[in-house]
């Protein structure tokens, strides 16, 4: 009896790679292959086909304004999501963040006015003095006279501004796709492992993630938790995880949660890394230290970031190495 009750024990607290650290350098250095391999092969054709996206739409604002010449709260007004481009004529571009603190608007202001088909026209006829003042004073005058300080034939001059501003809104632009587009392929890989499974998606919105029939997933499916992370004194908050997963062994009281971690970079990882302990915090809160919260890894994830996530009471699956899944149960 005492036998049994021990090995449910273990099953139902199983690690996988956070209790490996003997072997996280050479995880890391197989992960850091895969994301490489996936980047060369995507990311090259992404950048090419929103380099010819962005150059249309530089060319046509470019005529719009005379070359850049006129740049007025007319057109900001006229032509909201303008001001993506006209940012990338300052020197340096500037952010939206930078822009918000600059004219005293929230980034969601700014964000809105650039991508809603339809911003606010009180907010934006409110904003647009400022924010074209701002681009104004920031505009890389250098930029459109390379004719004196290149030598370059003046017809020439437009036209190169214009692939310089194109390339700079390419990058802008692209990143955050490649980013989607990675999250996406880590779903849909998880999807063909839990399928292959037996796991049946279940997309039923009305569902908690909690009550989440056996055997079933779902993709971005909110989970209401204490907004503190420590008890209810200040409310509820809905949180989104990537996936939810109940285990078809009814031995497991709640479900895997899994969020999907990928990164180009060494840097980028250890800033993010307070989005995580915020959601294992408030989940361990409202639910006991039962729930944990598991990382699907690919890309540059060093020892310093598994180490901090391992102390948070984390654990991951490596995608190079998904079968790990089954020592969680699943």
């Amino acid at each position: 009896m005492y036998f049994c009750f021990v090995k449910l024990f273990d099953m139902l607290t199983a690690k996988v790679n956070s209790i490996r650290p003997d072997r996280w350098n050479e995880d890391t250095s197989l992960s850091v292959l895969m994301y490489n391999e996936w980047f060369l092969n995507f990311a090259p054709t992404t950048f090419k086909e929103e380099r010819l996206k962005c150059l249309d739409q530089v060319i046509q604002l470019s005529q719009k304004t005379n070359g850049f010449k006129e740049i007025s709260e007319d057109l900001l007004i006229a032509q909201p999501s303008s001001l993506k481009i006209l940012r990338m004529l300052c020197a340096p571009p500037i952010a939206r963040d930078r822009l918000a603190g600059l004219v005293n608007a929230t980034s969601a202001t700014i964000a809105n006015i650039e991508t809603k088909v339809n911003p606010n026209a009180k907010t934006l006829k409110k904003i647009a003095p400022s924010i074209i003042r701002v681009i104004n004073a920031l505009k890389d005058v250098e930029l459109f006279n390379l004719n004196k300080t290149l030598g370059f034939p003046q017809e020439q001059n437009l036209k190169v501004a214009e692939a310089v501003i194109s390339d700079r809104l390419t990058g802008a632009l692209a990143d955050p796709k490649i980013r989607n587009a990675q999250e996406e392929r880590q779903l849909r890989v998880i999807e063909t492992y839990l399928q292959s499974k037996g796991y049946v998606r279940f997309d039923d919105p009305e569902a908690s993630a909690i009550d989440l029939p056996l055997g079933t997933y779902s993709f971005h499916k909110n989970v209401l938790m204490f907004k503190n992370g420590f008890d209810d004194s200040n409310g509820y908050v809905r949180t989104p995880m990537d996936v939810v997963i109940r285990r078809k062994n009814s031995d497991y009281k709640f479900p895997l949660f899994v969020e999907c971690k990928s990164a180009g970079d060494f840097a980028n990882t250890n800033k993010r890394r307070k989005e995580e302990d915020t959601k294992v915090s408030q989940l361990r809160a409202t639910f006991g230290p039962e729930v944990t919260l598991d990382l699907f890894l690919c890309g540059y994830f060093d020892a310093t970031y598994l180490g901090y996530e391992a102390a948070n009471h984390m654990d991951w699956v490596w995608e190079h190495r998904i079968q790990d899944f089954e020592v969680l149960g699943v």
